[in-house]
């Protein structure tokens, strides 16, 4: 491609763009997409299970199927994000005939636009173009975002395990990425991501965390939608010691905190099996974040000296739930619950049942941190009915407890 690049900033909020393809690039760019509020059309047989929850949420709308040139009728983008050649030229010249900018991952010299490395600091947005050379434009990304102070330390210099020499071979890294927002992964837990050779990534992960990470990153899509497809924990701890063992520097990106709910422990132990050395790096935890981004908080003087979390993935009636909620109801603190939205009835229900006044506040708060959180306060008695009557969906946290209305004036 011969001259320079002309720098734009695309405003794409309600204008159609579309993306060809449904793996790790499509995965990788469709969140930043979303986040400049464009209306996403995605094009391809299969999709990743992180993108299909995109597609769920109503977030975009899937065609199924393989590309057809009028799929970019009214289109202002198209992001082709394929590895076939051939496929990817046939977009590319579907997109020149009407004149639409068209971004190639397969091939840049081809493609008439360029995909920046980015870095966000609150209202400030910092794309960099390295001439064609993705590791140039990280590397030039990476320094001006520690100048912005959004996130400090040493960038590109990789942790040596204390008592562990140099260049000892692969590793991983099981991070907390937050509950939502970008800017909520730790300092530490950002600085592995770029130094990441593989990241393997949860669905509920920050999909701009993924739209920073280097083009020759492996991603591997590890989502779980709750109650449909997922991939086998024993698998995903196959690939961390196999990537480990290949020499490889792996990240495990996991929403919230590895060790809340999150199964971090059973990849520590299946990486502690397989030999291979293992970093822990807590995250924030939406237990607590998400209430408190709600204007909630889980303590407050002279209302609750005590908070407990508990998992209600399992309905309280099952032989396999672990919780006591019997005696769950007769605390007198904050009760969060994570994962309950779908058992919300038979929990509310239980609680009320052993004493729990029906009375008591109550809020559910989805996609908290995120541009997208919703928030909805109701009673323990009437909270599932609002919340269907609400259309709210996972992730959701549930706050149930005086704290509920504390800070309200």
């Amino acid at each position: 491609m011969s001259g320079s690049p002309y720098p734009l900033g695309l405003r794409l909020n309600g204008r159609r763009v579309v993306v060809v393809g449904g793996g790790a690039v499509a995965t990788r760019r469709v969140p930043a997409l979303l986040d400049a509020g464009a209306d996403v059309l995605l094009v391809a047989p299969e999709l990743t299970p992180a993108l299909r929850a995109h597609v769920d949420a109503g977030r975009l709308r899937w065609e199924p199927r393989r590309f057809v040139p009028d799929d970019l009728d009214g289109a202002w983008l198209v992001q082709v994000a394929v590895d076939d050649r051939v496929a990817a030229a046939a977009v590319s010249a579907a997109a020149a005939e009407r004149r639409i900018f068209c971004v190639r991952a397969d091939d840049r010299a081809a493609a008439t636009a360029w995909t920046p490395a980015v870095t966000r600091h609150g209202p400030v947005t910092v794309a960099v173009l390295g001439g064609g050379d993705p590791r140039r434009a990280m590397s030039v990304r990476d320094a001006v975002r520690e100048l912005l102070g959004e996130r400090r330390g040493p960038l590109l210099t990789p942790p040596v395990e204390q008592g562990a020499p140099a260049n000892a071979g692969g590793r991983v890294a099981l991070v907390g990425a937050g509950p939502g927002d970008p800017e909520l992964i730790t300092v530490r837990g950002w600085r592995l991501l770029t130094e990441a050779e593989v990241v393997v990534a949860d669905r509920l992960v920050p999909g701009l965390l993924l739209d920073e990470l280097r083009p020759d990153v492996e991603l591997v899509d590890a989502s779980k939608i709750p109650y449909g497809p997922s991939r086998a924990q024993e698998e995903i701890n196959r690939i961390l010691v196999d990537r480990a063992r290949a020499g490889k520097v792996v990240v495990r990106l996991k929403g919230g905190d590895p060790y809340v709910f999150g199964r971090g422990g059973e990849e520590l132990l299946a990486c502690a099996e397989a030999g291979v050395p293992v970093t822990v790096v807590p995250g924030v935890t939406s237990a607590i974040s998400v209430p408190a981004a709600a204007g909630v908080p889980v303590t407050h003087r002279a209302v609750a000296h005590e908070f407990t979390v508990v998992s209600g993935h399992v309905a309280p009636d099952s032989p396999a739930s672990l919780v006591r909620w019997e005696s769950l109801a007769g605390l007198r603190g904050t009760l969060v619950i994570l994962m309950g939205l779908k058992n919300l009835a038979a929990i509310s229900a239980t609680l009320v049942a052993h004493g729990k006044p029906a009375g008591t506040p109550a809020a559910v708060i989805q996609e908290g941190t995120t541009t997208a959180q919703r928030t909805l306060r109701s009673t323990l008695g009437t909270v599932a009915a609002d919340v269907a009557t609400a259309g709210l969906r996972p992730p959701a946290i549930v706050v149930i407890g005086d704290v509920v209305g504390a800070l309200d004036a």
